[in-house]
């Protein structure tokens, strides 16, 4: 039997919520299906850098995990987002802004 998913939508406020538990700020750069949109992850560290995650499984172990898409000038990591979004126009873009470049993505429950 499949494990149950959390639709997309739900993920990301439950994110978005976490984020302002530790005051990071965020926007929904770009809003995805609800239900079953993919979603990526930039964090700008407000200095001209930035990174891009995107969600994947682990092969070994099946489990979801978060995966560096791009990093480095902000200019190219919002090319490699614009590059996912021309084949998904379904994706969620979220972009964090941290100085520390938290992302809280490494934290239990956000798999």
């Amino acid at each position: 039997m499949a494990e149950p998913r959390l639709t997309a939508r739900f993920w990301v406020d439950a994110y978005r919520r976490r984020l302002a538990l530790h005051d990071i700020p965020c926007f929904v750069v770009a809003h995805g299906d609800d239900t079953a949109g993919a979603v990526l992850v930039k964090c700008a560290t407000l200095d001209g850098r930035a990174r891009a995650f995107t969600r994947s499984f682990d092969l070994m172990t099946g489990d979801r995990v978060w995966q560096e898409l791009a990093a480095g000038d902000e200019p190219e990591v919002d090319a490699s987002i614009a590059k996912q979004r021309s084949f998904d126009p379904d994706l969620w873009v979220i972009e964090v802004e941290d100085r520390q470049g938290r992302h809280c993505l490494d934290e239990d429950g956000l798999g």
